[in-house]
């Protein structure tokens, strides 16, 4: 093959080198507890892992096992604060815009004070993923993955073509998750769930084509980036339902309480009755290819 061809395994590669980059960089951030730098390390985890797993048919089976379930791991750990912070933001903003009746500030604040202790629960937690053994075992694993990549043949595939295919291909896997959510009315929330997983997938497997594909890549990730997010407004509005619902007997303001709830079910309805427009702009066939 001539030397000036971009193979998939060079461009895979390029990706999993520039996010091991960034999972390092953040490890001071986030022991400052840096504004969004939990977040931003979570991503790299998550981007990580689906590259090890969209495109495990390009290196060494088994290769990367070890480093997707230590990633996975720490991702969680990151998870547990950032999915509190998360939480505690939709909810004082929500609080702050009931009428006045529902003692708008007094919700806030109960909900704030609430949120900040559990936040300073767990986060020693993360303070001690950073400083633990698998923390430093998952950096080595990373390092000697790209200082010895174990790449197959199929690698060495022109980058363009392949990284289409797998694109085709998640945008499938995405649209089975969307269909069967859409028709499930038992397992609504965990259907959806799981589509908003695989649309994120398929974002980042745009992302990875980005050096190769340019615009036509570019449109892709948007198209999946917006399916990713009406799912993640459902989501995180069910998991503020269930918050409420469980805090709402200890409080102080138990009817604001009631109306953020009622609020946030309606918010969730909203973000399911919009997915179908919004997936219908990213079903598009010729939207995986990227020639």
């Amino acid at each position: 093959m001539a030397a000036d061809i971009v193979t998939v395994g060079d461009v895979v590669l390029g990706r999993i080198r520039a996010q091991a980059e960034e999972l390092a960089g953040l490890d001071a951030a986030v022991r400052a507890d840096e504004p969004d730098a939990v977040h931003r390390m979570r991503v790299a985890c998550r981007r990580l892992r689906s590259a090890f797993r969209t495109y495990r048919r390009l290196l060494a089976p088994g290769a990367t096992d070890e480093l997707v379930a230590e990633l996975r791991w720490l991702a969680a750990v990151l998870g547990r604060a950032r999915d509190q912070e998360v939480l505690d933001e939709r909810l004082a903003a929500r609080a702050r815009a009931l009428p006045e009746e529902c003692a708008p500030e007094r919700v806030a604040a109960e909900l704030e004070r609430r949120g900040q202790a559990e936040y300073r629960r767990i986060r020693p937690e993360v303070v001690a993923a950073l400083d633990s053994p698998r923390r430093r075992a998952l950096a080595d694993g990373l390092a000697a993955l790209l200082a010895e990549p174990p790449l197959r043949g199929r690698a060495a595939r022109p980058a363009g073509p392949e990284l289409a295919r797998v694109a085709a291909r998640e945008q499938r896997r995405t649209a089975d998750r969307v269909r069967s959510a859409l028709a499930d009315t038992e397992e609504r929330d965990l259907a959806l769930h799981e589509a908003r997983k695989a649309a994120k997938r398929a974002r980042y497997a745009g992302e990875t084509a980005r050096p190769v594909a340019g615009r036509a890549a570019e449109r892709y990730v948007a198209r999946m980036k917006a399916v990713q997010e009406v799912l993640g407004e459902h989501q995180d509005a069910v998991v503020a339902a269930a918050a409420l619902r469980e805090r709402a007997g200890a409080s102080q303001e138990p009817f604001g309480y009631g109306v953020l709830y009622g609020q946030q079910l309606a918010e969730a309805e909203r973000a399911r009755l919009a997915l179908p427009e919004v997936w219908a702009r990213a079903a598009r066939p010729k939207l995986a290819r990227f020639g």
